[in-house]
C-alpha cells in the first residue's frame, strides 16, 4: 500500500531497510539515489512514496507501507519483538524486514512451533485478535496419554480450565490414539497456554505442539522451522475478508 503523505527521503529509505540515516546520507552524497530522474542532493527532501519515482543504485524503489510475513516459528524462540535474555521471532528476520518494525499477531508458546503471522499493520492485527471475531486456530499436537472419543465430546462442549473459565467449543480430531496420541485441534479463542490447559483438564499432557493454520492462512509446508515468506496478495485479501 502506498503512503500518500509527504515524507523525508531519508525516512522513506530507512523504512525500506537501506540503513541508518548516516548510511543513507552517504548514499545520497555519492549520488546513488535519484528522485524523478535526478540525483537527490538533500536527505530531507520531501517525497510522496508511491508517486515520486525513486531509484537506489539504479534499481527502482517499490515502496510498501505494510508487510505481511508467514513464519514457521521454531521451538525455543519467543513470540515477541524484544527480550533481554531470549531470542525473539524478529531476530530471525533480515534488516530489510526488521526496518518495518513488524510484530507477531498473537503468540505461540516458546516450546511450540508453527504458523505465526508477522506484520506492522496494527489495524489488521487488532481485528484478527479481537475476541469478537473468533478467528480459528488449528494445531497439531502429540499428547502423552490415550485420547478418546470422550475427550472429543468434552472438547466439543467446551473445557473448564483450572481457573474456572469454560472455553468455547473446540474441534478435536484423533489421528492416532495410544500411550502417545496424535491429534488436531481447532479453537476459536486464544487464552494463555490454552491448548495445554485444555488437555491438562482431561488429565493429558501436550508434549509437542505446532500451529498449522490461523483463519484462512495455512502453514506453507515448504517453510522449515525458522523460515518465512511474504504473504501472497490472495492470502492478504482472505485475511481482510475476515474483517
Amino acid at each position: 500500500m502506498a503512503a500518500k503523505e509527504r515524507q523525508r527521503l531519508d525516512r522513506v529509505l530507512a523504512h525500506m531497510g537501506f540503513g541508518t540515516r548516516k548510511m543513507i546520507k552517504k548514499l545520497i552524497k555519492e549520488k546513488r539515489v535519484q528522485v524523478n530522474g535526478r540525483p537527490a542532493e538533500d536527505p530531507g527532501l520531501h517525497v510522496i512514496p508511491g508517486r515520486d519515482y525513486i531509484e537506489v543504485n539504479g534499481e527502482p524503489l517499490v515502496y510498501e507501507e505494510y508487510i505481511y510475513l508467514m513464519l514457521n516459528k521454531p521451538q525455543g524462540v519467543l513470540s515477541a519483538t524484544e527480550d533481554r535474555y531470549a531470542k525473539v521471532v524478529v531476530d530471525l528476520l533480515p534488516p530489510r524486514y526488521r526496518a518495518f518494525h513488524p510484530f507477531p499477531v498473537g503468540r505461540l508458546d516458546k516450546d511450540a512451533e508453527g504458523l505465526l503471522l508477522l506484520t506492522n499493520d496494527g489495524e489488521l492485527a487488532h481485528r484478527l485478535l479481537s475476541p469478537k471475531k473468533h478467528v480459528s486456530k488449528m494445531y497439531y499436537a502429540v499428547v502423552d496419554g490415550i485420547v478418546t472419543e470422550t475427550d472429543v465430546e468434552a472438547f466439543r462442549q467446551g473445557i473448564i480450565l483450572n481457573d474456572g473459565y469454560r472455553t468455547m467449543p473446540g474441534e478435536l480430531t484423533i489421528l492416532h490414539s495410544g500411550t502417545e496420541s496424535e491429534v488436531e485441534l481447532t479453537i476459536y479463542e486464544g487464552k494463555y497456554h490454552q491448548v495445554k490447559r485444555m488437555f491438562e483438564a482431561v488429565s493429558k499432557r501436550v508434549i509437542y505442539l505446532k500451529r498449522i493454520a490461523m483463519g484462512p492462512l495455512r502453514l506453507d509446508e515448504l517453510l522449515r522451522p525458522g523460515e518465512y515468506r511474504e504473504l501472497t496478495e490472495e492470502e492478504i485479501i482472505k485475511l481482510r475478508e475476515l474483517l
